[in-house]
């Protein structure tokens, strides 16, 4: 594990990727890069407590908005498009649903608008909800922590149900544009007899799962709490799980062996023995293991799928690490 930090001469408020640099569009896009001084590329500064933020695969679309909070600004290379809500229901209980598509040469921000467990595609530009058709009805189900797959071709919703259970649903993106009710009854779902508190995916056919001590029926030993395991969304096929040795919140797959774990400190596990490979315990990665969260477990911390690295927010640190 490669460790660098990142000192800030100010506070910073959002990170999210760029390429290989950290950017913070709710102050005026400053721009932080290992071994460089720090470089602004917008002009305004967004005074409310933003603490989250996802930005367009081209970088020019950003979404910065509360991860506990109904509210989120849509900007274009640092500058206002237009405030974005969500409802309010639980909204404080679990994180905020967004994340960027682009296709056919149109960026669409997904997220839920209109109802909390209702998934939609909002074309950045025009603002228009293209997946706003008659006869919509979804599942009752809080969509969080969205995620895009490595060719653009699935997005992921790691969310929840009453009462309250993690769960995991998966899309075909470009089926779901062209019916958009797809987006109300998804096709891809695992049948994990225990919740299912994370995932990430490996690649566009396989995604890491890992389980949280909740049982939800007596086939548990088909899959046990606190184990780890691959899903084969092709097959829809579970591989035999693996136990962890240790606790595990958030999981991002490095590859198909290795993947980070960031409960309480950041480590790297290999996922098919459960054995920690490396851990660094001086810096706090938070306590989060599922979509529902409170704020004293949350850090600001972001996966960049194309280098494998993870950055996490420390004040005016930035702690950025390599596997």
């Amino acid at each position: 594990m490669k460790h660098k930090t990142i000192t800030a001469a100010d506070y910073i408020k959002t990170i999210a990727w760029l390429n290989e640099s950290i950017i913070d569009w709710a102050k005026a896009g400053n721009l932080y890069s290992i071994g460089t001084q720090s470089e602004q590329l917008g002009q305004y500064h967004y005074v409310y407590g933003f603490d989250g933020s996802v930005i367009s695969k081209g970088g020019e679309y950003a979404f910065i908005y509360q991860k506990l909070g109904t509210k989120g600004l849509l900007l274009k290379n640092g500058d206002l498009l237009r405030e974005i809500n969500r409802s309010y229901y639980c909204a404080n209980a679990y994180e905020y649903p967004a994340a960027f598509i682009t296709l056919g040469g149109v960026t669409y921000l997904v997220h839920c608008p209109i109802e909390y467990c209702r998934l939609d595609f909002e074309d950045v530009e025009t603002g228009e909800i293209i997946t706003d058709i008659p006869d919509r009805d979804p599942q009752d189900f809080f969509h969080s922590r969205l995620e895009i797959s490595p060719s653009s071709k699935f997005l992921m919703s790691k969310g929840w149900v009453w009462h309250p259970l993690d769960d995991v649903f998966i899309f075909d993106i470009e089926e779901c544009l062209k019916n958009p009710l797809l987006l109300d009854e998804p096709k891809l779902h695992h049948n994990s007899p225990t919740e299912i508190c994370t995932a990430s995916f490996i690649s566009d056919a396989k995604v890491l799962i890992g389980s949280s001590d909740e049982v939800i029926n007596d086939e548990a030993e088909h899959f046990p709490p606190k184990h780890v395991a691959v899903w084969d969304i092709v097959t829809n096929e579970i591989s035999t799980p693996v136990k962890v040795d240790g606790e595990f919140g958030n999981l991002f797959a490095i590859n198909e062996e290795l993947a980070w774990d960031t409960f309480e400190y950041p480590k790297i596990i290999n996922i098919n023995t459960g054995k920690v490979l490396e851990k660094l315990e001086s810096v706090n990665s938070g306590k989060q293991r599922s979509s529902i969260v409170n704020k004293e477990s949350l850090v600001q911390l972001i996966f960049n799928p194309k280098t494998k690295q993870i950055a996490i927010l420390n004040g005016s640190n930035i702690e950025v690490l390599a596997p």
